[in-house]
């Protein structure tokens, strides 16, 4: 514990001041890099095209690709693929959890993707989190029930519903389209 008193402590304010990608997850800075693979560039493709066209109509959610979340002063994350239903105020980042979010693994991002991006996600009321797994061409569908995740599905050929409130009763979301 005592070695944590001498780590670097990152806020926004020096978060705005760096080049590249990088993430601060309660003041501790996370390089996003190397660039993602052909296949998780690929795969975050289809991922944007299918949810445009889902959202194509609604006047009120946005697809969008990795754009900054800021959560807190000192936790800014980038989800790969998000669907935010609020009026983005803010132009440098949004500041509300967006109703879904798609993280796509890669070796560098994994364990990060699935425990504590899981964990903030959770914390933090994203209705629901999808982890792509690019090798195993499987989707993990978590939805958000009373606060908690629990797992909906794995997905690979199927189509899934989400609720999606301020935009439609439902919209389904075909995985067959993104590998």
């Amino acid at each position: 514990m005592e070695a944590l008193d001498y780590m670097p402590y990152y806020t926004y304010e020096d978060y705005a001041k760096w080049e590249g990608d990088w993430e601060i997850i309660n003041g501790l800075a996370y390089a996003m890099s190397p660039a993602p693979m052909v296949k998780h560039q690929s795969i975050s493709s289809k991922i944007a095209r299918n949810l445009e066209d889902i959202f194509e109509n609604c006047k009120k959610c946005q697809a969008l690709l990795p754009v900054d979340w800021k959560i807190a002063e000192d936790t800014v994350v980038q989800p790969d693929n998000l669907v935010v239903c609020d009026e983005i105020t803010n132009k440098a980042y949004i500041s509300k959890a967006p109703k879904i979010i798609f993280e796509i693994l890669s070796k560098s991002t994994a364990k990060k993707d699935i425990h504590v991006k899981y964990d903030i996600y959770e914390r933090e009321g994203v209705n629901y989190y999808i982890i792509v797994d690019p090798d195993e061409e499987l989707a993990k569908v978590y939805e958000l029930y009373n606060g908690r995740y629990k797992k909906l599905c794995d997905a690979t050929d199927e189509k899934v519903e989400f609720d999606i409130k301020e935009c439609k009763d439902k919209m389904e979301f075909d995985f067959s389209k993104i590998w």
